[in-house]
């Protein structure tokens, strides 16, 4: 049987607990994902989304800035404890919509929610789990999904916060597209951190046909 990915450990335990530590959710984070939010769903016009799931959201940063642009119902599947404590405490969400777990098994049915996303998870996803990860995101995405991650061309491999097997690049908008044949590509870009509050990310959105 082989060991459990060591960033199963990390984001579940006590590593986690130090990440949630040093973020906050300040009004210029928020303010900053709910730009992020409005040009992402300005590329929905039309057919806008009325639930979905954020995959490893930690604090929820945006969960707290998507109800700035949107009243879709927001879900979200978050490991740490210490976050998803903090999430319901802050009321972004209440705890029956917190689900405890990783994205490579999200505890909801078929085509559950209109859109599933992540940002900057899939990138500390152990490569070994990638794969059943996005399948899940796929799964429970009746309509969209939505990624925003650090991209290279081809795997890579980063240290962080000088721990090794944590922070994985990829071009993960073309897994996706590789991966599943129904989805179309809506559209793709670059988010800045000077004007989002968030890292400097790449991100991909497509529709499900």
């Amino acid at each position: 049987m082989s060991p459990e990915p060591k960033a199963l450990r990390a984001w579940s335990g006590e590593f986690g607990d130090r990440y949630t530590e040093r973020n906050t959710a300040s009004a210029d984070a928020v303010r900053g994902r709910a730009r992020v939010w409005a040009e992402v769903l300005s590329k929905m016009e039309g057919d806008a989304p009325g639930s979905a799931i954020e995959v490893g959201p930690n604090l929820g940063l945006n969960l707290r800035g998507i109800p700035a642009v949107s009243d879709m119902e927001l879900w979200a599947i978050e490991p740490n404890a210490t976050a998803r404590a903090k999430i319901v405490e802050d009321g972004v969400l209440p705890a029956e919509r917190v689900f405890e777990g990783f994205g490579h098994d999200i505890p909801m049915a078929d085509k559950a929610v209109d859109l599933a996303f992540t940002t900057g998870v899939l990138i500390h996803v152990d490569p070994s789990l990638l794969d059943a990860t996005m399948r899940e995101i796929h799964r429970v995405a009746a309509k969209y999904v939505f990624c925003a991650e650090y991209f290279s061309p081809k795997p890579e491999a980063v240290p962080y916060r000088g721990e090794a097997d944590l922070l994985f690049k990829n071009d993960f908008g073309g897994l996706y597209l590789d991966m599943f044949p129904d989805l179309v590509l809506v559209d793709y870009g670059f988010f800045w951190k000077r004007t989002t509050v968030m890292d400097d990310s790449t991100w991909w959105l497509f529709r499900k046909v």
